[in-house]
């Protein structure tokens, strides 16, 4: 390989990197060109590929870009026709029977990053094992050719358009009980961060959207949908007196919820509340998997209800790896994804948005009085994510200084009980638990703390960062 070229680097989630750093059209044909090498004897790959692309900047010229490449190396390519949701591509994926689908997105990542998503054929994360053999394909190419442009290819019809919107909300007329969400006279109000979220639940109930529109920049904030940027539409919610606010990231597959109060209901929160929703009001089975970081309220729901409950790595590919091969009613992590049973074995902002509504119209309750039914029945947990931006240096001293601590120890102030290192450190200890691990999308550490019964979140929390000199 030419020392020239730029390094591509797979994380938990793709391939993500700064446009025109890293992010190039050149890596993204080489990008492309290693993932067509890797799948030109797959035993469905004349079905083809789907393509699609979110709001960001330049997303549907890499999209396209991508294109021409699989179609040059005569692979069929359905190109959606417009910017459509990460759950879209993965459903089309599984509907039309492609062999793979690319998503061109950094999904919440900061304006200037963009990426390149792989879906399998069931519409879940790639494989582990299949992303090795593109990097090891993509470690020997230098540059890549392509002599057709896309219009060409069109017209040779190697290159499909696909109205992807258009059969993701027809889908989504059939799994969610649109009538029951109508009658419930609910007060909505959705926040699409200026993602590929906009403009689709308004077309079945009436909802007030805030940033419904395409801003490359994202209104000069990353399309996250955590506490700290959400302070608009919370300040709607106590304003207007909304019984809901939904939010969803800059590809739609995560999503954050607001109760009635203008209160940031937290992931681990919005998890429980589903599972208790799916098994209770709708009767389904199967295991519930969590991500290695998500609450402890999860596992107290689970013993009392004798459901099996599975822990993984952090990283939705892990999850939807067991959701393709086992029978599992929920699976979450904590930072909003969630996928459900009988839909996708993936995560999907809308549809569980719109599942959250069919469960507030089918409970008849406001989310704080289900927050509060849960609080009586299981204790308060309190939980809190601090995402630290430090050095390479100063991220593996860290690590390594996590490495050596043992019971006993102290860790923000806390005496440790329990150690692990499925993904990254945790320790426990008498009424919570912390988690330091090196994020796999971005240059930082996170540290995750949990505590039952008193909120001390916040306190060991900055405890751990001075302890670390962070």
């Amino acid at each position: 390989m030419s020392s020239k070229v730029e390094p591509v680097k797979f994380g938990t989630d793709g391939w993500r990197a700064v446009i025109a750093d890293t992010y190039t059209f050149e890596n993204v044909r080489r990008v492309a060109y290693a993932t067509a090498l890797s799948f030109k004897n797959h035993p469905k790959i004349n079905k083809g590929i789907i393509i699609g692309y979110d709001t960001r900047f330049l997303s549907k010229e890499f999209a396209h870009c991508a294109a021409e490449v699989f179609a040059n190396n005569g692979i069929k390519v359905i190109l959606t026709d417009s910017f459509v949701t990460t759950p879209t591509v993965s459903l089309l994926s599984r509907d039309l029977g492609c062999t793979l689908g690319v998503m061109i997105t950094a999904s919440h990542n900061p304006f200037k990053y963009n990426g390149f998503k792989l879906k399998d054929e069931f519409g879940g994360s790639m494989d582990p094992k299949e992303i090795e053999v593109i990097e090891s394909k993509l470690s020997k190419i230098d540059s890549v050719n392509v002599n057709k442009n896309l219009d060409t290819l069109i017209k040779e019809g190697l290159v499909e358009l696909f109205d992807g919107k258009e059969y993701y909300m027809s889908y989504l007329k059939k799994s969610i009980n649109i009538d029951l969400i109508k009658k419930s006279g609910l007060k909505v109000i959705y926040d699409a961060m200026y993602g590929a979220g906009q403009n689709i639940m308004n077309n079945f109930i009436e909802i007030v959207q805030l940033h419904g529109e395409v801003n490359p920049s994202f209104g000069k904030s990353s399309p996250e949908p955590v506490q700290k940027n959400l302070s608009e539409i919370s300040n709607e919610i106590k304003k207007n007196h909304f019984n809901i606010g939904i939010v969803t990231d800059g590809d739609a597959d995560r999503i954050a919820i607001i109760d009635e109060r203008g209160n940031f209901l937290d992931a681990q929160k919005t998890f429980a509340l589903l599972i208790k929703y799916l098994y209770e009001k709708k009767g389904m089975t199967g295991k519930v998997v969590r991500g290695y970081s998500t609450s402890e309220l999860v596992k107290k729901y689970c013993e009392k209800n004798g459901l099996e409950l599975v822990t993984v790595p952090i990283g939705f590919k892990h999850i939807s790896k067991i959701m393709i091969n086992d029978d599992v009613m929920i699976g979450a992590e904590e930072s909003g994804g969630i996928g459900i049973k009988g839909h996708l074995p993936e995560r999907d902002g809308i549809y569980n948005g719109m599942l959250y509504l069919e469960m507030l119209a089918e409970y008849g309750k406001s989310i704080s009085e289900l927050k509060k039914d849960l609080d009586d029945e299981f204790g308060e947990y309190f939980y809190q994510r601090n995402d630290v931006r430090t050095t390479e240096d100063k991220k593996i001293s860290t690590l390594n200084v996590c490495s050596k601590l043992k019971t006993g120890d102290l860790i923000g102030g806390k005496k440790i009980s329990t150690t692990d290192n499925l993904d990254g450190y945790k320790f426990t200890f008498d009424n919570g638990w912390i988690l330091i691990r090196a994020s796999g999308t971005e240059p930082l550490l996170r540290i995750y703390c949990e505590t039952y019964g008193n909120n001390e979140t916040e306190k060991i929390l900055d405890n751990t960062i001075k302890q670390f000199e962070l």
